[in-house]
């Protein structure tokens, strides 16, 4: 997700180089070497450290106890409450991934450090809007509460569209559109992945493209439909086979034998 603690999150000209590079390193799903970059001697490289290890476990199913580890010094080197609740955020996001993914039901451990990071990050801080937009991914994968996921995702989209974070503005987008998808609001839906899809264009998000090509695709019509899961599963293959979970959502259902 988006990390903003060091001048600049990579995506604009002018931002610190260091940033930069960990940015095209994270975009092309090589989030160790980007980790690498970071040696936590402070508080702000410690969480971005440790949110591009939480967000590799998120997109590869791999790297658990390199994650876990980051996060622990995370923890020990945060001062402010800022900083405490960012980790208290990471740490609930890591749960929720191996909740998510089937690796070990964390879902009470999720819940639990996402409320105590609600408790750290004052409301309007920027990382509110990253916080609100995770809550509202527990609420809608693991305590499947549409209504709550709905109303989370659309306060991290005015908090990210106040601190004009355009990554978190693409997750937003999509999730926002996939409810939408959910209830039959085909035009509403296919408005919010066109948007998802075209921040991460915008920015670079390679990693980030296909999951959009692929949910644009669930509300377009034949042929368009064909062609955008096409074009997504020539990326997904470009970047081996990232995010694992795509696949499933790539591979075409088998044909119905007719008797």
């Amino acid at each position: 997700m988006a990390h903003t603690a060091m001048s600049g999150a990579g995506t604009t000209a002018g931002d610190d180089p260091l940033q930069t590079a960990v940015w095209r390193l994270r975009s092309r799903a090589c989030w160790a070497d980007a980790a690498a970059l970071l040696p936590p001697h402070t508080a702000a490289a410690a969480l971005q450290r440790a949110s591009l290890l939480v967000e590799r476990c998120l997109y590869t199913e791999q790297g658990w106890a390199e994650a876990e580890d980051a996060l622990r010094t995370a923890e020990a080197l945060a001062q402010s409450d800022d900083e405490r609740g960012a980790a208290a955020c990471e740490r609930g996001q890591l749960a929720y991934a191996a909740t998510l993914l089937a690796v070990r039901d964390r879902a009470d451990e999720a819940q639990t450090a996402l409320g105590r990071a609600a408790a750290l990050i004052a409301p309007g801080a920027p990382g509110r809007a990253l916080l609100d937009f995770r809550r509202g991914l527990l609420a809608e994968n693991l305590t499947r509460s549409p209504q709550g996921a709905r109303a989370a995702y659309r306060r991290a989209h005015a908090g990210a569209t106040a601190h004009d974070d355009p990554l978190l503005l693409s997750f937003t987008w999509r999730h926002l559109a996939g409810l939408a998808l959910r209830d039959g609001e085909l035009a509403e839906a296919r408005h919010g992945f066109s948007e998802s899809l075209r921040i991460r264009e915008e920015l670079g998000y390679l990693v980030g493209t296909a999951p959009a090509l692929a949910s644009l695709a669930d509300a377009e019509a034949e042929p368009e439909a064909s062609r955008l899961r096409a074009e997504a599963g020539r990326l997904f293959r470009l970047l081996g086979g990232v995010p694992t979970w795509l696949a499933r959502q790539l591979t075409p259902p088998p044909a119905t034998i007719q008797p």
